[in-house]
């Protein structure tokens, strides 16, 4: 998934898609930091860790609202309500993550950010990151690149930072109901950390799309990723000149209609992405076993 073309005729003002998104995902992270150093309820969320604090439901509650205000038939799918119905026959979808990284300020590490993607027939068009603890917001448009925090183009740089050509930096993020013992998330980690410098795992996988974006890490890999934050960071970087692949080296195609098993990736600078699928394609991800000789 490399999007260089602009998104088809869409009944709705892109632009200004982009200002209400970049304005309800500040106004979120404004709420968040206000919130994260004072007292939580931080509650589970299902079986597999996780967690959901007040924090949550109030920047949710905020961003829907605002974008309810704007685009009253638009569907919407949030982190915490889930699927919120629009107009019948309605086809632009919005994805929210009002704090991606709850695990993170549940334990006092500022590590975190605020999503929202906009998505047309089950593809992204429209992507919007926040980091509330740098105050910068990153946004790309399908076809039309990707915008830094002070409103220029953003793109990869033509070679990656000195002494990491041939020792990448990555970021691994994997879906909460991956379990730990999960065979091929096994396999796929220890493989890849053999081949590369560092392996970031961050718990906030938003954040670590905007580091790609903008050349800090090198690549980023998924097993089972969440749907929610996915479109938006995957279009931040696939704008500002990433490659995507499915695990299996197969083109990747980003559509919140797909199931989680098709939706494992490997996003990379150009040059390293043959390099890291040479290292996924030899995952057996029915079993986590290798396939050939290392």
């Amino acid at each position: 998934m490399r999007p260089t073309t602009p998104s088809p005729a869409l009944p709705i003002d892109l632009a200004k898609a982009r200002r209400v998104a970049v304005d309800a995902a500040e106004a979120a992270g404004a709420l968040l930091s206000a919130g994260v150093g004072g007292p939580l309820d931080v509650r589970p969320k299902g079986s597999g860790g996780d967690v959901v604090t007040e924090l949550d439901t109030a920047a949710e509650d905020l961003i829907v609202g605002r974008l309810r205000a704007a685009y009253p038939g638009h569907r919407i799918i949030a982190e915490e309500s889930g699927v919120l119905d629009g107009a019948p026959g309605e086809e632009m979808v919005w994805l929210v993550d009002p704090l991606d990284g709850t695990n993170n300020v549940a334990i006092g590490m500022p590590v975190y950010a605020v999503g929202l993607a906009l998505c047309a027939r089950a593809e992204p068009v429209l992507g919007v990151v926040h980091d509330p603890v740098s105050g910068r917001t990153w946004s790309a448009v399908r076809g039309r690149g990707t915008l830094a925090p002070d409103g220029t183009p953003l793109a990869l740089a033509d070679r990656p930072r000195p002494g990491r050509e041939k020792n990448p930096v990555l970021a691994w993020t994997q879906g909460h109901q991956v379990k730990a013992g999960d065979p091929v998330a096994f396999a796929l980690r220890s493989a890849l950390e053999r081949r590369c410098a560092r392996m970031l795992q961050l718990w906030a996988p938003l954040v670590a799309w905007t580091m790609l974006a903008r050349g800090d890490i090198d690549g980023m890999v998924g097993y089972l990723p969440e749907i929610v934050d996915l479109p938006a960071g995957a279009l931040l970087a696939a704008e500002a000149g990433a490659e995507l692949r499915r695990l299996d080296g197969e083109p990747y195609e980003l559509g919140i209609d797909r199931p989680a098993s098709e939706l494992g990736f490997v996003a990379a600078r150009p040059e390293l992405l043959d390099r890291l699928l040479e290292t996924t394609t030899k995952i057996d991800q029915e079993g986590g076993r290798t396939r050939v000789a290392w």
